[in-house]
């Protein structure tokens, strides 16, 4: 009999647990209580974040360290700043700190007040094109070393035989260690936000087009 040609092993879930591991969840932020219609579909997101994560614990392993994007501190101080900062990923690592996980800081406080500054620049909508581009420029450099003392810091702290439950946003250019195996936690909730949020945009592309096509005839 001659063998299956192209047949491919599905991994065990033991050829996981060896090494180091990070959970990776998008960070959404809580809108306003004015938005309810968001902020349910936010809840939910956040919500089905807790049960992947839970559902990946059992099978890979508990998470030993929660790291979050933003957050410059460790331990209760920092648990603090992420309550203040978002209460849907306050709970997802609350829940992991109360078993045993540690909260390990993975920004540099000056550094974050500089990325936070360069993007404030580039909110405001600055007028000169040469400003804008020595902004974008100064801004990119900082969100690189930014991003590269995010990657040395769950380097340094994750250790052999880990998980590690990162908590950040999306777009991110963070380039995480060869030997680190990375899941992504991304539940339904995550594109039932997005697609909430460009609703808007989409409607005024739309009544754009019509626009144009009534000037046309």
């Amino acid at each position: 009999m001659s063998e299956e040609v192209g047949k491919i092993e599905r991994p065990q879930v033991e050829d996981f647990k060896e090494g180091r591991r990070i959970y990776i969840v998008p960070l959404i932020f809580s809108p306003s209580e004015s938005q309810a219609e968001l902020l349910q579909k936010v809840n939910n997101y956040w919500d089905q974040v807790e049960a992947h994560l839970t559902n990946l614990e059992v099978k890979l392993g508990s998470v030993n360290h929660v790291y979050h994007e933003l957050v410059p501190v460790g331990g209760e101080a920092g648990a603090k700043v992420i309550e203040e900062l978002n209460k849907g990923s306050y709970q997802i690592a609350k829940a992991r700190l109360e078993k045993g996980a540690e909260l390990q800081p993975i920004e540099d406080g000056e550094l974050l007040i500089e990325f936070m500054d360069w993007s404030k620049c580039l909110a405001i909508g600055l007028q000169s094109q040469h400003a804008v581009m020595k902004v974008y420029q100064l801004y990119s450099e900082t969100q690189k070393r930014k991003d590269e003392y995010t990657a040395k810091q769950i380097d340094e702290t994750l250790k052999s035989g880990e998980s590690g439950l990162v908590l950040m946003r999306e777009g991110h250019q963070v380039q995480f260690p060869s030997d680190i195996q990375v899941f992504y936690v991304a539940p339904p909730g995550l594109d039932e936000v997005k697609r909430w949020l460009r609703e808007p945009e989409v409607k005024a592309q739309g009544r754009s087009s019509k626009r144009s096509k009534r000037k046309s005839k």
